[in-house]
C-alpha cells in the first residue's frame, strides 16, 4: 500500500491547560458551526421575500441553497491542501471573518448577482471551516472528553435548524430579510472575537497534501465510510427538503403547525446527536445501522400514518432522533478509517457530505416532479434501508475474515 504523504512539521499541541479554557475553545468552534449552518440554510425561510425583492423566480432564488453545497464540496480539499502549513487557529478565524463579510454583503446587496457572490463565500467557508474544525475536538479537549466534545460540536447542526432558522425567519418577517442577515453577520463577528480570545495556537501537526487525500481515499475503510455517508445523507436530504410539501398536501397542516412540527423535529435531532455520539464510540456499526433503520421506518410510514397530525409528528420525532445521530456517526467512521490523518478524514467527510446534500436535493425534486411527494418518502426509505444492508454485509465479511485468521 502507498505510504501516506504526511510530513511532521511540529510537535502535537496539547489541549488548553485548564478545563474551562478547553470548554470555551470547544464552545467557540460549536458556535462557528452554528453560524455556518444557520447562514447556509437561512434562505429556506426567506426565499420568497428575497426572490420578490430582486424580481427573480423561486427557482433562481433557490440557487442560494444549491451553490454553497457544491462549492463546499470543491473547496474542502482545495482550501485545506493550499493552507496545509498555516496555523489552524488562524484559518478558523479567517473563515469566520469571511462568513461575517458574506452575511453583510447579502444584507447590503443591490443586485442578485452580489447575493450569489456572497453564497460563494459561504460555500468556501463551509468547506474550509468544517474540514478543519470538526476534527479538532481531540486537540481542544482532554483525551477522556474528546468524544463528548465532538458531539457538542456536531450539536450545532440541529441547533442551527431549531434555533437559527426560525429566529432568522422571525427577524426577517418583523424587520425584513436584510436585517436577518445583518444579525447573522453580527453573530459571526462575535464568534470571531471569542475564537481570538480562547482558541490556543493550533499549528498543523501534519501537512495535508493531495497525495495524502488520495492515499486515505484508497483505503477500504474510507470507501466504506463514503458509501454509508452517501446513502444515508442522500436518503435524508432527498426527503427532508420536501417535508413541507408533504405536510401541506398529505397531512393538510397549515404554516403555523408546520413550523411547530419542524421545531419538534429539530429538538429531537439534538437528542439524537448526543445519543449517536455516545453509541458510535462503543458500537459504530450498530449506531449507523440504527440511525439508517429509523430513517427508513419513519419515511416509509409517513405516507400511511402521516395523513394524521399525531402520526406525522410522532414519525418526525423518530426521524429527528435518527438523523441527529448521522453527522457525528459519519465523521466517526471517517476518523476510524484514517486515525493517522484526522484532517484528511475531515476533508473527505465534508466534501462527501456537502456534495450529497446537493445530489439529494436534485434527486428528490426530480421524483417529486414526475411522481408524488409520497413517492419521494418511499424512495428515501429504500435508500436508507440500503445502509442497513451494507453495514450488515460488511459486518458479516469482517466476521468471516476474523474466523479465518483465528
Amino acid at each position: 500500500m502507498t505510504t501516506a504523504a504526511t510530513t511532521p512539521i511540529g510537535p502535537t499541541v496539547p489541549p488548553p491547560r485548564t478545563p474551562l479554557r478547553g470548554r470555551l475553545a470547544v464552545l467557540s468552534v460549536t458556535l462557528g458551526i452554528f453560524s455556518i449552518v444557520t447562514t447556509e440554510i437561512l434562505p429556506i425561510g426567506l426565499l420568497t421575500s428575497i426572490g420578490s425583492d430582486f424580481a427573480v423566480s423561486d427557482g433562481t432564488a433557490g440557487l442560494m441553497m444549491t451553490m454553497p453545497g457544491i462549492l463546499a464540496a470543491v473547496s474542502a480539499p482545495l482550501v485545506t491542501v493550499a493552507t496545509a502549513r498555516v496555523d489552524r487557529r488562524a484559518m478558523l478565524c479567517a473563515f469566520m471573518l469571511l462568513l461575517a463579510l458574506a452575511d453583510f454583503l447579502t444584507a447590503a446587496a443591490s443586485d442578485y448577482r452580489l447575493v450569489l457572490v456572497s453564497r460563494v463565500m459561504v460555500g468556501v467557508t463551509i468547506g474550509g471551516f468544517w474540514s478543519i474544525g470538526v476534527g479538532l475536538a481531540g486537540r481542544l479537549a482532554r483525551p477522556a472528553s474528546a468524544a463528548r466534545a465532538t458531539a457538542v460540536i456536531f450539536s450545532a447542526v440541529p441547533l442551527g435548524s431549531v434555533l437559527g432558522v426560525p429566529a432568522g425567519t422571525f427577524i426577517g418577517g418583523l424587520a425584513g430579510w436584510r436585517t436577518a442577515f445583518v444579525a447573522m453577520g453580527v453573530l459571526s463577528a462575535g464568534v470571531l472575537a471569542l475564537m481570538l480570545l480562547v482558541l490556543p495556537a493550533l499549528p498543523p501537526t501534519r501537512v495535508t497534501r493531495a497525495s495524502l487525500l488520495r492515499t486515505v481515499l484508497g483505503r477500504t475503510g474510507t470507501r466504506f465510510a463514503l458509501l454509508l455517508t452517501f446513502l444515508i445523507v442522500l436518503s435524508h436530504f432527498a426527503t427532508y427538503i420536501y417535508v413541507t410539501p408533504f405536510l401541506e398536501q398529505v397531512t393538510h397542516a397549515g404554516p403555523a403547525l408546520i413550523t411547530v412540527f419542524l421545531l419538534i423535529y429539530g429538538a429531537a435531532g439534538i437528542v439524537g446527536n448526543f445519543i449517536g455520539g455516545a453509541l458510535v464510540s462503543r458500537r459504530p456499526r450498530a449506531a449507523v445501522s440504527l440511525a439508517a433503520g429509523l430513517i427508513a421506518a419513519a419515511t416509509a410510514l409517513l405516507p400511511v400514518l402521516g395523513r394524521w397530525q399525531v402520526g406525522a409528528v410522532a414519525l418526525l420525532i423518530l426521524w429527528g432522533v435518527a438523523y441527529g445521530a448521522v453527522p457525528v456517526c459519519s465523521q466517526a467512521w471517517f476518523a476510524r478509517s484514517a486515525p493517522d490523518a484526522p484532517e484528511a478524514a475531515s476533508v473527505l467527510f465534508t466534501a462527501s457530505f456537502q456534495a450529497t446534500i446537493a445530489i439529494g436535493a436534485l434527486a428528490g425534486g426530480a421524483v417529486l416532479d414526475h411522481l408524488s411527494v409520497s413517492a419521494v418518502m418511499l424512495l428515501g426509505a429504500a435508500t436508507a434501508a440500503l445502509v442497513v444492508v451494507a453495514a450488515a454485509l460488511a459486518g458479516t465479511r469482517s466476521g468471516h475474515l476474523g474466523a479465518r485468521r483465528g
